[in-house]
């Protein structure tokens, strides 16, 4: 009877022990998805930042150091690229932007060819910390000066 009841026991504590592991992962792997989820909307609205900057004329978007990180920031009524790190919450998010070239003969993008001021690499990224780690996404897109 006491072999059973401590078989009886252990079967219990085991299953309560995998079902709280399961629901711990579970929770984890949701958490991981919702910033994930609300990285990519970050990632879009830097995007549209960068394009609004660029409406409100192309001067702040060619003024710009090549390759150097700016952090989108709302003031005054419409983005803004600034030099001043911001965050969102946990994210981290950075404007980079970088020349384009173009083939003489086609003025296709090319990665040889004459320097396109009118064109730029767009690198937006954001990153969180998650788990010990930092998780970054990225979004890339080509930026023109379409009101000259």
């Amino acid at each position: 009877m006491v072999i059973e009841v401590l078989i009886a026991a252990s079967i219990i504590t085991v299953a309560i022990l995998a079902a709280s592991a399961v629901a711990q992962k579970s929770i984890y792997v949701a958490h991981q998805a919702f910033h994930t989820t609300q990285a990519t909307f970050l990632l879009e609205e830097g995007a549209e930042a960068v394009r609004i900057t660029r409406d409100n004329a192309w001067s702040n978007i060619s003024s710009l150091t090549l390759a150097t990180d700016y952090y989108p920031t709302f003031t005054g009524g419409t983005w803004t690229l600034s030099a001043t790190p911001n965050t969102v919450g946990n994210f981290t998010r950075t404007v980079s932007l970088a020349a384009v070239n173009r083939d003489a003969t086609t003025h296709d993008i090319s990665s040889s060819g004459t320097n396109d001021p009118s064109t730029k690499l767009v690198t937006v990224t954001v990153s969180w910390p998650e788990g010990g780690a930092t998780v970054t996404k990225t979004l890339q897109f080509y930026l023109i000066d379409i009101f000259s």
